[in-house]
């Protein structure tokens, strides 16, 4: 359980009708193993997104009502006072009862309205974005199309019409791209190695450097992938499971590199030089602390693509366990913290060596 001290970890999930993020959302929320509370966006009277998460039983019943909530009416980025800052107010007061929150937006949302509202001071120091996930389409992009049922997008569209950014569909696909921090590529297990290669590089123009483009078939990606885990073990973890199973091109094996480093480090040379890593390295996922030996806490260090996110908190662990590789519990004064840096980072495995040279120069 998360006290409410810690600022809740937020993953928003973007992208256009039918790419792919209900399939994706209810694959989290079975198999994370966290407890998450979802904010659905949805265009229209009937809340389709909202009944399939409902029932696919992430949560007892008697829950529902408070770690569902459903905005039918109205785009999340143009409705950001009216409805977002209350809805988000009233499901931070459970806070103490929720390991994280997921935002499923409507694909007509504007990513970076909804991202720049986190900022607001009614919510900013109780939560912070972990990552922007944008899903889409592999099949309609090997086909030549953005989306693949262009008449349903363009049904949404008119069920709303408050909507008040009547962007071309391609304009909107570029946003969703550029706010992400990750790309899921759905259907993959419908392309052939060719068709995902081309869709891969027909992706890239639009995103930010450091952003990692993943295949994705029927929802199926690792939670740890998505979502804030509690321990970079688990992120070890994850890489040594995959590292174990058959490889295909809807499938990529991932390994993690482990860095311990004694020593001073000033927060913003690192800062700079993590910024720096993550937009020219392939590094999907990156984890670990900072301790200083003038600061009582230590420095939390947090990235999915190119997002760096740094802030003073303690860890999660209370018994002292070594965060990072998950070794016994270990003694140390709270008044002389052990100086050093810790980290974890996540790439395909084809990668490895390649990041753990960059590394090596940090």
């Amino acid at each position: 359980m998360v006290s409410t001290s810690k600022r809740l970890p937020v993953t928003v999930v973007t992208g256009f009708l039918g790419a792919g993020k209900t399939t994706l959302l209810r694959q989290l929320l079975l198999h994370g193993g966290q407890r998450l509370a979802v904010l659905v966006n949805e265009f229209g009277e009937v809340g389709i997104d909202g009944d399939l998460i409902a029932s696919c039983g992430f949560c007892p019943e008697e829950e529902l009502d408070a770690r569902l909530v459903e905005l039918a009416n109205g785009c999340l980025c143009c409705t950001v006072q009216d409805e977002f800052l209350p809805t988000m107010t009233k499901l931070l007061e459970r806070a103490d009862q929720l390991d994280g929150i997921v935002v499923e937006t409507s694909g007509l949302a504007l990513p970076e309205p909804l991202v720049a509202a986190f900022s607001w001071p009614e919510i900013r120091a109780r939560t912070r974005v972990h990552a922007v996930v944008t899903v889409v389409d592999g099949e309609a992009l090997a086909a030549g199309h953005v989306v693949g049922d262009a008449d349903a997008v363009e049904s949404q569209r008119r069920a709303d019409p408050s909507l008040d950014h009547l962007s071309a569909i391609e304009d909107l696909f570029a946003d969703q791209l550029q706010a992400a921090d990750l790309v899921l590529v759905s259907r993959s297990d419908r392309l052939n190695s060719e068709q995902l290669a081309a869709v891969t590089e027909g992706l890239r123009s639009d995103l930010r450097p450091g952003t990692t483009i993943l295949p994705m078939a029927r929802g199926g990606i690792d939670p740890a992938l998505v979502l804030d885990s509690d321990t970079e073990s688990h992120l070890s973890a994850v890489a040594h499971n995959h590292g174990h199973e058959p490889h295909d091109h809807s499938h990529v094996a991932m390994a993690s590199v482990v860095v311990q480093r004694s020593g001073q480090w000033e927060r913003e040379a690192l800062e700079e030089a993590l910024r720096q890593l993550l937009r020219e390295q392939p590094v999907l996922r990156l984890k670990g602390r900072l301790r200083q030996s003038d600061r009582r806490l230590p420095l939390q260090i947090q990235a999915v693509g190119p997002r760096l996110e740094c802030w003073y908190e303690a860890d999660r662990l209370d018994d002292g366990r070594d965060v990072v590789r998950g070794a016994a519990p270990r003694a140390r004064a709270e008044s002389q913290p052990t100086e050093g840096l810790e980290l974890v980072l996540l790439g395909a495995a084809a990668d490895e060596e390649r990041l753990r040279r960059a590394v090596a120069r940090l």
